[in-house]
Protein backbone atom coordinates (compact mmCIF):
# COMPACT_ATOMS: atom_id res chain seq x y z
CA UNK A 1 0.00 0.00 0.00
CA UNK A 2 2.97 2.19 -0.21
CA UNK A 3 2.17 3.45 -3.40
CA UNK A 4 -1.28 4.39 -2.55
CA UNK A 5 -0.25 6.40 0.06
CA UNK A 6 2.35 8.27 -2.46
CA UNK A 7 -0.72 8.28 -4.62
CA UNK A 8 -3.41 9.34 -2.13
CA UNK A 9 -1.49 12.19 0.47
CA UNK A 10 -1.64 15.37 -1.79
CA UNK A 11 -5.59 14.39 -1.70
CA UNK A 12 -5.61 14.16 2.09
CA UNK A 13 -3.83 17.30 2.38
CA UNK A 14 -6.05 19.10 0.24
CA UNK A 15 -9.59 17.61 2.43
CA UNK A 16 -7.24 18.72 5.69
CA UNK A 17 -6.77 22.19 4.36
CA UNK A 18 -10.46 22.94 3.27
CA UNK A 19 -12.03 21.59 6.62
CA UNK A 20 -9.20 23.11 8.91
CA UNK A 21 -10.94 26.35 10.43
CA UNK A 22 -9.29 29.83 9.49
CA UNK A 23 -5.78 29.46 8.43
CA UNK A 24 -3.15 32.26 7.51
CA UNK A 25 -1.23 32.48 4.26
CA UNK A 26 1.61 31.36 5.80
CA UNK A 27 0.28 28.43 7.39
CA UNK A 28 -1.37 27.17 3.88
CA UNK A 29 2.23 27.72 2.40
CA UNK A 30 3.64 25.86 5.08
CA UNK A 31 1.09 22.73 4.55
CA UNK A 32 1.46 22.56 0.94
CA UNK A 33 5.39 22.49 1.14
CA UNK A 34 5.50 19.83 3.97
CA UNK A 35 3.12 17.70 1.96
CA UNK A 36 4.69 18.15 -1.25
CA UNK A 37 7.83 17.82 0.29
CA UNK A 38 7.39 14.59 1.96
CA UNK A 39 5.71 12.80 -0.80
CA UNK A 40 8.58 13.74 -3.00
CA UNK A 41 10.75 12.32 0.07
CA UNK A 42 8.67 9.37 -0.22
CA UNK A 43 9.11 8.65 -4.32
CA UNK A 44 12.79 9.21 -3.78
CA UNK A 45 12.42 6.16 -1.09
CA UNK A 46 10.71 3.84 -3.64
CA UNK A 47 13.60 4.87 -6.30
CA UNK A 48 16.25 3.72 -4.12
CA UNK A 49 14.58 0.90 -3.06
CA UNK A 50 13.56 -0.13 -6.82
CA UNK A 51 15.23 -3.13 -8.68
CA UNK A 52 15.63 -1.88 -12.48
CA UNK A 53 13.57 -4.64 -14.65
CA UNK A 54 11.24 -5.36 -17.25
CA UNK A 55 8.76 -3.26 -18.10
CA UNK A 56 5.38 -3.77 -16.52
CA UNK A 57 3.74 -3.92 -19.46
CA UNK A 58 5.55 -6.98 -20.42
CA UNK A 59 6.23 -9.28 -17.09
CA UNK A 60 4.11 -9.00 -14.48
CA UNK A 61 7.12 -9.42 -12.09
CA UNK A 62 8.64 -6.52 -13.52
CA UNK A 63 5.56 -4.23 -11.48
CA UNK A 64 7.06 -3.09 -8.31
CA UNK A 65 4.72 -1.20 -5.18
CA UNK A 66 1.68 -3.46 -7.25
CA UNK A 67 -1.74 -3.04 -5.43
CA UNK A 68 -4.76 -4.63 -7.32
CA UNK A 69 -7.91 -4.95 -5.98
CA UNK A 70 -11.04 -5.56 -7.37
CA UNK A 71 -13.12 -2.80 -7.90
CA UNK A 72 -15.64 -3.14 -10.48
CA UNK A 73 -16.09 -7.07 -10.93
CA UNK A 74 -18.67 -7.36 -13.70
CA UNK A 75 -16.18 -5.55 -16.03
CA UNK A 76 -12.69 -6.89 -14.26
CA UNK A 77 -11.68 -3.24 -13.52
CA UNK A 78 -9.67 -2.70 -10.51
CA UNK A 79 -7.78 -0.53 -8.57
CA UNK A 80 -4.51 -1.80 -9.93
CA UNK A 81 -1.32 0.60 -9.43
CA UNK A 82 2.29 -0.64 -9.62
CA UNK A 83 5.51 1.59 -11.05
CA UNK A 84 8.09 0.79 -13.35
CA UNK A 85 11.07 2.29 -15.22
CA UNK A 86 8.68 4.15 -17.55
CA UNK A 87 6.36 5.19 -14.68
CA UNK A 88 9.01 5.63 -11.92
CA UNK A 89 10.87 8.47 -14.03
CA UNK A 90 7.58 10.48 -14.43
CA UNK A 91 6.36 10.16 -10.86
CA UNK A 92 9.51 11.91 -9.45
CA UNK A 93 9.36 14.38 -12.11
CA UNK A 94 5.35 15.27 -10.82
CA UNK A 95 7.21 15.45 -7.44
CA UNK A 96 9.86 18.01 -8.06
CA UNK A 97 7.56 20.09 -10.05
CA UNK A 98 4.66 20.28 -7.40
CA UNK A 99 7.34 21.00 -4.88
CA UNK A 100 8.99 23.81 -6.95
CA UNK A 101 5.42 24.80 -7.74
CA UNK A 102 4.82 24.90 -3.47
CA UNK A 103 7.84 26.99 -2.98
CA UNK A 104 6.87 29.67 -5.87
CA UNK A 105 3.23 30.05 -4.71
CA UNK A 106 3.43 31.56 -1.25
CA UNK A 107 3.03 35.36 -2.74
CA UNK A 108 -0.68 34.09 -3.68
CA UNK A 109 -3.11 36.07 -1.86
CA UNK A 110 -6.29 35.41 -3.38
CA UNK A 111 -7.51 32.94 -1.36
CA UNK A 112 -4.38 30.75 -0.81
CA UNK A 113 -6.27 27.91 0.89
CA UNK A 114 -8.36 27.07 -2.22
CA UNK A 115 -5.47 27.38 -4.45
CA UNK A 116 -2.86 25.12 -2.90
CA UNK A 117 -6.21 22.03 -2.50
CA UNK A 118 -6.62 22.48 -6.22
CA UNK A 119 -2.83 22.02 -6.58
CA UNK A 120 -2.59 19.20 -4.12
CA UNK A 121 -5.53 17.21 -5.54
CA UNK A 122 -4.12 17.75 -9.34
CA UNK A 123 -1.19 16.29 -7.89
CA UNK A 124 -2.86 13.20 -6.63
CA UNK A 125 -4.38 13.27 -10.12
CA UNK A 126 -0.95 13.24 -11.95
CA UNK A 127 0.20 10.64 -9.94
CA UNK A 128 -2.49 8.36 -10.07
CA UNK A 129 -2.27 8.45 -13.68
CA UNK A 130 1.22 7.45 -13.94
CA UNK A 131 0.87 4.67 -11.67
CA UNK A 132 -2.78 3.61 -13.23
CA UNK A 133 -2.22 -0.44 -14.33
CA UNK A 134 -5.91 -0.73 -15.54
CA UNK A 135 -7.68 1.33 -18.02
CA UNK A 136 -10.68 2.88 -15.96
CA UNK A 137 -8.38 3.50 -13.39
CA UNK A 138 -6.51 5.38 -15.92
CA UNK A 139 -9.12 7.21 -17.48
CA UNK A 140 -10.54 8.44 -13.70
CA UNK A 141 -7.36 9.78 -12.88
CA UNK A 142 -6.56 11.24 -16.16
CA UNK A 143 -10.25 13.36 -16.39
CA UNK A 144 -9.50 14.15 -12.93
CA UNK A 145 -6.52 16.39 -13.77
CA UNK A 146 -8.87 18.36 -16.72
CA UNK A 147 -11.23 19.22 -13.71
CA UNK A 148 -8.39 20.88 -11.44
CA UNK A 149 -6.29 22.54 -14.56
CA UNK A 150 -9.78 24.26 -15.47
CA UNK A 151 -10.18 25.76 -12.06
CA UNK A 152 -6.58 26.56 -11.53
CA UNK A 153 -6.58 28.79 -15.13
CA UNK A 154 -10.16 30.11 -14.32
CA UNK A 155 -9.72 31.16 -11.05
CA UNK A 156 -6.25 32.48 -10.60
CA UNK A 157 -5.42 33.32 -14.22
CA UNK A 158 -5.11 36.35 -15.95
CA UNK A 159 -6.47 38.39 -19.20
CA UNK A 160 -8.91 35.93 -21.14
CA UNK A 161 -8.51 33.87 -18.46
CA UNK A 162 -12.21 31.95 -17.94
CA UNK A 163 -12.23 31.50 -22.49
CA UNK A 164 -9.07 29.67 -21.89
CA UNK A 165 -10.02 27.57 -19.07
CA UNK A 166 -12.89 26.60 -21.21
CA UNK A 167 -11.31 26.13 -24.56
CA UNK A 168 -9.20 23.84 -22.42
CA UNK A 169 -11.68 21.69 -20.91
CA UNK A 170 -13.80 21.55 -23.76
CA UNK A 171 -11.17 20.61 -25.69
CA UNK A 172 -9.06 17.97 -23.62
CA UNK A 173 -12.55 16.75 -22.43
CA UNK A 174 -13.70 16.00 -26.00
CA UNK A 175 -10.31 14.28 -26.19
CA UNK A 176 -11.17 12.17 -23.33
CA UNK A 177 -13.91 10.67 -24.73
CA UNK A 178 -12.59 9.11 -27.44
CA UNK A 179 -9.92 7.78 -25.19
CA UNK A 180 -12.93 6.22 -23.55
CA UNK A 181 -14.43 4.75 -26.73
CA UNK A 182 -10.64 3.48 -26.91
CA UNK A 183 -10.88 1.83 -23.87
CA UNK A 184 -14.04 0.31 -24.37
CA UNK A 185 -12.71 -0.91 -27.67
CA UNK A 186 -9.61 -2.91 -26.16
CA UNK A 187 -11.92 -4.43 -23.79
CA UNK A 188 -14.63 -5.90 -26.37
CA UNK A 189 -12.04 -7.49 -28.62
CA UNK A 190 -10.20 -9.08 -25.97
CA UNK A 191 -10.55 -12.57 -25.15
CA UNK A 192 -10.54 -12.21 -21.45
CA UNK A 193 -12.88 -8.94 -21.31
CA UNK A 194 -10.63 -6.81 -19.04
CA UNK A 195 -9.43 -3.48 -18.36
CA UNK A 196 -6.11 -4.77 -16.84
CA UNK A 197 -3.33 -3.48 -19.00
CA UNK A 198 -0.28 -5.93 -18.35
CA UNK A 199 -3.69 -8.71 -19.04
CA UNK A 200 -4.03 -6.81 -22.00
CA UNK A 201 -0.39 -6.27 -23.02
CA UNK A 202 0.27 -9.85 -22.66
CA UNK A 203 -2.70 -11.41 -25.18
CA UNK A 204 -3.13 -8.40 -27.35
CA UNK A 205 -6.66 -7.41 -28.22
CA UNK A 206 -7.82 -7.29 -31.63
CA UNK A 207 -4.49 -9.08 -33.22
CA UNK A 208 -6.57 -10.59 -36.52
CA UNK A 209 -8.95 -7.74 -36.69
CA UNK A 210 -6.56 -5.13 -38.49
CA UNK A 211 -9.33 -2.49 -39.44
CA UNK A 212 -10.84 -3.00 -36.21
CA UNK A 213 -7.65 -2.33 -34.72
CA UNK A 214 -6.85 0.18 -36.38
CA UNK A 215 -10.33 2.35 -35.30
CA UNK A 216 -9.29 1.59 -31.81
CA UNK A 217 -5.78 2.87 -32.21
CA UNK A 218 -7.09 5.76 -33.79
CA UNK A 219 -9.59 6.60 -30.73
CA UNK A 220 -7.09 5.86 -28.30
CA UNK A 221 -5.02 8.62 -30.50
CA UNK A 222 -6.89 11.37 -30.62
CA UNK A 223 -7.90 11.58 -27.13
CA UNK A 224 -4.29 11.22 -26.19
CA UNK A 225 -2.64 13.52 -28.98
CA UNK A 226 -5.51 16.83 -27.48
CA UNK A 227 -4.09 16.21 -24.58
CA UNK A 228 -0.20 15.66 -25.46
CA UNK A 229 -0.39 17.99 -27.49
CA UNK A 230 0.42 16.86 -31.23
CA UNK A 231 -0.41 19.35 -34.43
CA UNK A 232 -3.01 19.69 -35.51
CA UNK A 233 -4.77 19.32 -31.93
CA UNK A 234 -2.53 22.03 -29.96
CA UNK A 235 -5.24 25.28 -30.77
CA UNK A 236 -6.03 25.16 -26.89
CA UNK A 237 -2.43 25.22 -25.44
CA UNK A 238 -1.42 28.90 -26.08
CA UNK A 239 -4.09 30.46 -24.90
CA UNK A 240 -4.37 28.32 -21.92
CA UNK A 241 -0.67 28.54 -20.83
CA UNK A 242 -1.06 32.40 -22.18
CA UNK A 243 -3.59 33.19 -19.30
CA UNK A 244 -2.91 30.48 -16.48
CA UNK A 245 -0.97 31.78 -13.49
CA UNK A 246 3.05 31.00 -13.29
CA UNK A 247 2.62 27.67 -11.56
CA UNK A 248 -0.17 26.54 -13.53
CA UNK A 249 1.32 26.94 -16.39
CA UNK A 250 4.45 24.96 -15.20
CA UNK A 251 2.36 21.75 -14.38
CA UNK A 252 0.39 21.83 -17.41
CA UNK A 253 3.28 22.17 -19.63
CA UNK A 254 5.91 19.88 -17.15
CA UNK A 255 3.37 17.33 -16.14
CA UNK A 256 -0.25 17.16 -17.77
CA UNK A 257 1.50 17.07 -21.37
CA UNK A 258 3.24 13.77 -20.11
CA UNK A 259 -0.28 12.29 -19.45
CA UNK A 260 -0.68 12.10 -23.40
CA UNK A 261 2.84 10.87 -24.27
CA UNK A 262 2.86 8.56 -21.51
CA UNK A 263 -0.82 7.12 -22.70
CA UNK A 264 1.13 6.22 -26.07
CA UNK A 265 4.18 4.17 -24.58
CA UNK A 266 2.24 2.69 -21.86
CA UNK A 267 -1.16 2.17 -23.89
CA UNK A 268 -1.04 2.29 -27.92
CA UNK A 269 2.32 0.45 -28.11
CA UNK A 270 2.12 -2.25 -25.77
CA UNK A 271 -1.58 -3.37 -26.04
CA UNK A 272 -1.90 -2.77 -29.84
CA UNK A 273 1.69 -3.88 -31.59
CA UNK A 274 0.00 -4.44 -34.47
CA UNK A 275 -1.95 -1.45 -35.26
CA UNK A 276 1.52 0.58 -34.18
CA UNK A 277 3.11 -0.77 -36.56
CA UNK A 278 1.20 -0.66 -39.42
CA UNK A 279 0.62 3.35 -38.36
CA UNK A 280 3.86 3.75 -37.52
CA UNK A 281 5.19 5.95 -40.30
CA UNK A 282 1.79 8.24 -40.21
CA UNK A 283 2.56 8.51 -36.17
CA UNK A 284 5.97 9.97 -37.11
CA UNK A 285 4.86 12.40 -40.05
CA UNK A 286 2.39 13.52 -37.06
CA UNK A 287 6.17 13.77 -34.59
CA UNK A 288 7.97 15.96 -37.40
CA UNK A 289 5.18 18.40 -38.64
CA UNK A 290 4.67 19.40 -34.84
CA UNK A 291 8.36 19.50 -34.55
CA UNK A 292 8.53 22.04 -37.19
CA UNK A 293 5.20 23.89 -37.06
CA UNK A 294 5.84 24.25 -33.06
CA UNK A 295 9.48 25.70 -33.71
CA UNK A 296 8.29 28.01 -36.41
CA UNK A 297 5.12 29.27 -35.01
CA UNK A 298 6.75 30.12 -31.55
CA UNK A 299 9.82 32.05 -33.85
CA UNK A 300 7.12 34.16 -34.52
CA UNK A 301 5.92 35.09 -31.08
CA UNK A 302 6.59 37.96 -29.08
CA UNK A 303 5.24 36.82 -25.90
CA UNK A 304 7.40 35.31 -23.83
CA UNK A 305 4.62 32.37 -23.07
CA UNK A 306 3.12 31.44 -26.21
CA UNK A 307 6.83 31.49 -27.24
CA UNK A 308 7.36 28.65 -24.81
CA UNK A 309 4.19 27.14 -25.25
CA UNK A 310 4.69 26.40 -28.51
CA UNK A 311 8.33 24.97 -28.16
CA UNK A 312 6.23 22.32 -25.72
CA UNK A 313 4.27 21.25 -29.25
CA UNK A 314 7.95 21.10 -30.84
CA UNK A 315 9.15 18.85 -27.93
CA UNK A 316 6.80 16.48 -27.59
CA UNK A 317 6.95 15.89 -31.57
CA UNK A 318 10.26 14.92 -30.73
CA UNK A 319 8.42 12.01 -27.93
CA UNK A 320 6.09 11.45 -30.79
CA UNK A 321 9.34 10.99 -33.21
CA UNK A 322 10.85 8.37 -31.31
CA UNK A 323 7.50 6.38 -30.27
CA UNK A 324 6.62 6.43 -34.08
CA UNK A 325 10.11 5.15 -35.15
CA UNK A 326 9.84 2.21 -32.89
CA UNK A 327 7.01 0.89 -34.36
CA UNK A 328 8.77 1.16 -37.93
CA UNK A 329 12.31 -0.64 -36.76
CA UNK A 330 9.90 -3.52 -35.00
CA UNK A 331 10.94 -5.92 -37.32
CA UNK A 332 14.69 -5.51 -37.86
CA UNK A 333 16.90 -3.83 -35.38
CA UNK A 334 16.09 -4.08 -31.64
CA UNK A 335 18.55 -1.91 -30.54
CA UNK A 336 17.28 1.02 -32.76
CA UNK A 337 13.84 0.64 -31.19
CA UNK A 338 15.06 1.04 -27.78
CA UNK A 339 16.91 3.66 -28.42
CA UNK A 340 14.42 5.34 -30.08
CA UNK A 341 12.07 4.55 -26.76
CA UNK A 342 14.73 5.72 -24.34
CA UNK A 343 14.81 9.26 -25.90
CA UNK A 344 11.44 9.33 -25.67
CA UNK A 345 10.96 8.87 -22.17
CA UNK A 346 14.21 10.51 -21.54
CA UNK A 347 12.48 13.62 -23.28
CA UNK A 348 9.35 14.00 -21.18
CA UNK A 349 11.45 14.58 -18.20
CA UNK A 350 13.80 16.85 -19.59
CA UNK A 351 11.03 19.10 -20.72
CA UNK A 352 9.25 18.88 -17.44
CA UNK A 353 12.14 20.30 -15.65
CA UNK A 354 13.04 22.58 -18.43
CA UNK A 355 9.62 23.83 -18.98
CA UNK A 356 8.49 23.79 -16.08
CA UNK A 357 11.31 26.25 -15.16
CA UNK A 358 10.84 28.79 -18.13
CA UNK A 359 7.45 29.07 -17.00
CA UNK A 360 8.43 29.93 -13.35
CA UNK A 361 10.80 32.31 -14.73
CA UNK A 362 8.07 33.96 -16.96
CA UNK A 363 5.88 34.82 -14.14
CA UNK A 364 9.08 36.65 -12.46
CA UNK A 365 8.28 38.99 -15.72
CA UNK A 366 4.76 39.15 -14.76
CA UNK A 367 5.38 39.64 -11.22
CA UNK A 368 7.58 42.93 -12.43
CA UNK A 369 5.85 44.24 -15.26
CA UNK A 370 2.59 42.22 -15.39
CA UNK A 371 3.50 41.92 -19.10
CA UNK A 372 5.20 39.10 -21.17
CA UNK A 373 5.97 41.12 -24.28
CA UNK A 374 9.56 40.79 -25.21
CA UNK A 375 8.96 44.42 -26.81
CA UNK A 376 8.79 46.12 -23.86
CA UNK A 377 12.00 44.15 -21.47
CA UNK A 378 15.45 44.40 -22.13
CA UNK A 379 18.83 44.51 -20.62
CA UNK A 380 18.12 42.57 -17.63
CA UNK A 381 21.02 41.09 -17.37
CA UNK A 382 22.76 43.84 -15.37
CA UNK A 383 20.09 43.98 -12.49
CA UNK A 384 19.00 40.34 -12.96
CA UNK A 385 22.35 38.31 -12.81
CA UNK A 386 20.27 35.40 -11.17
CA UNK A 387 17.50 35.55 -13.84
CA UNK A 388 19.07 36.06 -17.05
CA UNK A 389 21.22 33.26 -15.86
CA UNK A 390 18.30 30.80 -15.17
CA UNK A 391 16.92 32.04 -18.42
CA UNK A 392 19.79 31.40 -20.20
CA UNK A 393 20.32 27.49 -18.91
CA UNK A 394 16.48 27.12 -19.49
CA UNK A 395 16.98 27.74 -23.00
CA UNK A 396 20.03 26.23 -23.78
CA UNK A 397 18.69 23.50 -22.01
CA UNK A 398 15.36 23.30 -24.33
CA UNK A 399 17.56 23.94 -27.87
CA UNK A 400 19.50 20.67 -26.86
CA UNK A 401 22.85 22.04 -26.03
CA UNK A 402 25.49 19.29 -25.01
CA UNK A 403 26.00 19.10 -21.09
CA UNK A 404 21.74 19.54 -20.60
CA UNK A 405 19.35 16.92 -20.50
CA UNK A 406 17.85 18.15 -23.75
CA UNK A 407 21.25 16.78 -25.59
CA UNK A 408 20.99 13.44 -24.41
CA UNK A 409 17.48 13.23 -24.70
CA UNK A 410 17.12 14.47 -28.00
CA UNK A 411 20.51 12.68 -29.41
CA UNK A 412 18.90 9.45 -28.85
CA UNK A 413 15.82 9.75 -30.55
CA UNK A 414 17.52 10.74 -33.61
CA UNK A 415 20.03 7.76 -32.82
CA UNK A 416 16.92 5.65 -32.82
CA UNK A 417 14.97 7.00 -35.60
CA UNK A 418 17.66 7.54 -38.48
CA UNK A 419 18.06 4.11 -39.33
CA UNK A 420 13.89 3.49 -39.61
CA UNK A 421 13.20 7.25 -41.19
CA UNK A 422 16.47 8.98 -42.18
CA UNK A 423 14.53 11.94 -44.14
CA UNK A 424 11.69 12.74 -41.51
CA UNK A 425 15.06 12.38 -38.74
CA UNK A 426 16.79 14.89 -41.01
CA UNK A 427 14.14 17.13 -41.24
CA UNK A 428 13.52 17.16 -37.38
CA UNK A 429 16.84 17.90 -36.47
CA UNK A 430 15.67 21.69 -38.80
CA UNK A 431 13.61 22.25 -36.20
CA UNK A 432 16.42 21.77 -33.45
CA UNK A 433 17.87 24.95 -35.52
CA UNK A 434 15.05 26.92 -35.70
CA UNK A 435 14.45 26.25 -31.73
CA UNK A 436 17.85 27.53 -31.49
CA UNK A 437 17.79 30.77 -33.49
CA UNK A 438 14.53 31.32 -31.21
CA UNK A 439 15.89 31.19 -27.89
CA UNK A 440 18.93 33.28 -28.52
CA UNK A 441 16.48 35.74 -30.38
CA UNK A 442 14.53 35.74 -27.25
CA UNK A 443 17.55 35.57 -24.83
CA UNK A 444 19.06 38.62 -27.14
CA UNK A 445 15.67 40.96 -26.62
CA UNK A 446 15.14 40.27 -22.96
CA UNK A 447 18.82 40.77 -21.52
CA UNK A 448 20.92 42.80 -23.28
CA UNK A 449 20.77 46.53 -24.98
CA UNK A 450 20.03 49.32 -22.68
CA UNK A 451 17.32 48.73 -19.53
CA UNK A 452 13.97 48.70 -20.72
CA UNK A 453 11.13 47.90 -17.86
CA UNK A 454 7.11 48.21 -18.39
CA UNK A 455 6.09 51.51 -16.71
CA UNK A 456 3.41 49.98 -15.02
CA UNK A 457 5.23 47.74 -12.15
CA UNK A 458 2.93 45.62 -10.25
CA UNK A 459 3.05 45.08 -6.38
CA UNK A 460 5.42 42.05 -6.49
CA UNK A 461 7.56 43.96 -9.14
CA UNK A 462 10.21 47.65 -8.12
CA UNK A 463 8.62 50.71 -7.20
CA UNK A 464 6.74 52.69 -9.76
CA UNK A 465 8.01 56.43 -9.95
CA UNK A 466 6.17 59.59 -10.74
CA UNK A 467 8.79 60.67 -12.53
CA UNK A 468 12.74 59.74 -13.76
CA UNK A 469 14.89 59.73 -11.04
CA UNK A 470 18.45 61.50 -11.31
CA UNK A 471 20.73 60.27 -13.78
CA UNK A 472 18.04 58.78 -16.13
CA UNK A 473 16.54 59.61 -19.46
CA UNK A 474 13.00 58.85 -20.55
CA UNK A 475 12.43 57.13 -23.26
CA UNK A 476 11.86 59.39 -26.30
CA UNK A 477 8.87 57.96 -27.48
CA UNK A 478 6.96 58.34 -24.05
CA UNK A 479 3.50 59.11 -25.20
CA UNK A 480 3.28 57.54 -28.63
CA UNK A 481 3.96 54.28 -29.83
CA UNK A 482 6.84 53.21 -27.06
CA UNK A 483 4.01 54.83 -24.28
CA UNK A 484 4.40 52.32 -21.08
CA UNK A 485 8.27 51.90 -21.26
CA UNK A 486 11.45 54.03 -19.54
CA UNK A 487 14.37 53.69 -21.37
CA UNK A 488 17.31 54.44 -18.79
CA UNK A 489 21.03 55.28 -19.82
CA UNK A 490 23.07 54.41 -17.33
CA UNK A 491 21.03 50.90 -15.63
CA UNK A 492 23.76 50.88 -12.62
CA UNK A 493 22.13 53.78 -11.31
CA UNK A 494 18.61 51.34 -11.54
CA UNK A 495 19.46 48.00 -10.75
CA UNK A 496 17.81 47.80 -7.56
CA UNK A 497 14.75 50.81 -8.46
CA UNK A 498 13.48 49.08 -11.74
CA UNK A 499 13.93 45.41 -11.85
CA UNK A 500 14.24 43.82 -8.94
CA UNK A 501 16.01 39.78 -9.18
CA UNK A 502 14.53 36.83 -8.17
CA UNK A 503 13.97 36.68 -4.71
CA UNK A 504 15.00 34.13 -2.36
CA UNK A 505 11.58 31.61 -3.00
CA UNK A 506 12.12 31.97 -6.85
CA UNK A 507 15.40 30.51 -6.99
CA UNK A 508 14.67 27.91 -4.50
CA UNK A 509 11.59 26.98 -6.53
CA UNK A 510 13.57 27.55 -10.34
CA UNK A 511 17.64 26.57 -9.57
CA UNK A 512 16.92 23.08 -8.54
CA UNK A 513 14.82 22.23 -11.99
CA UNK A 514 17.65 23.55 -13.96
CA UNK A 515 20.37 21.80 -11.51
CA UNK A 516 18.46 18.36 -12.21
CA UNK A 517 18.55 19.50 -15.78
CA UNK A 518 22.25 19.74 -15.81
CA UNK A 519 22.89 16.66 -13.70
CA UNK A 520 20.70 14.53 -16.51
CA UNK A 521 23.06 15.95 -19.23
CA UNK A 522 26.69 14.94 -17.77
CA UNK A 523 25.45 11.73 -15.63
CA UNK A 524 22.72 10.35 -17.63
CA UNK A 525 23.21 6.91 -16.30
CA UNK A 526 21.21 6.71 -13.26
CA UNK A 527 17.93 7.12 -15.09
CA UNK A 528 18.78 5.00 -18.07
CA UNK A 529 19.24 2.43 -16.05
CA UNK A 530 15.80 2.74 -14.67
CA UNK A 531 14.23 3.60 -17.91
CA UNK A 532 16.46 1.25 -20.57
CA UNK A 533 14.71 -2.12 -19.25
CA UNK A 534 11.19 -1.15 -19.29
CA UNK A 535 11.88 0.47 -22.73
CA UNK A 536 13.71 -2.83 -23.94
CA UNK A 537 10.46 -4.20 -22.82
CA UNK A 538 8.24 -2.27 -25.03
CA UNK A 539 10.30 -2.35 -28.21
CA UNK A 540 9.94 -5.78 -27.85
CA UNK A 541 6.40 -6.23 -27.24
CA UNK A 542 5.30 -3.95 -30.81
CA UNK A 543 7.63 -6.34 -32.66
CA UNK A 544 5.58 -9.29 -31.98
Amino acid sequence: MFLTVVILLPLAVAGLLLVLPRLSGRAVSGIWMAAASVDLALIGWMWWRYEPGEGASGVVDGIAYEVDVRWIPTVDAGYHVGVDGLSLPLLALTGVLFLACAVWSPREEDRPRSFAALFLFLQTACLGTFAALDLILFFVFFDLTIVGMYFIIAGWGHGNARRSALKFFLYTFVGSLALLVGFIGLFLGGEERTFDMVALAQDPPLADSPVAGGLVLLAIGLGLAVKTPLFPFHTWLPDAHTDAPAPGSAILAGVLLKLGTYGFVRIAMPILPEAWQRWAMVIVVLGVVSVLWGAFVALAQTDVKRMIAYTSVNHMGYVLLGLGAAGLVASADQGARTVATVGAVYQMVSHGLLTGALFLLSGVLWSRGRTYDSGRWSGLARPAPVFAASLAVAAFGSLGLPGLSGFIAEFQVFAGALPAAPVATVLAVVGILVTAGLFLVALQRLLTGPLRVPADHGPSGAATHAGPEPGTVRHPGIGGPDAGTATLERPETETGGRFRDMSVRERTAVVPLLALSVLLGLVPRPLLDVVEPAAAAVAQLVAR
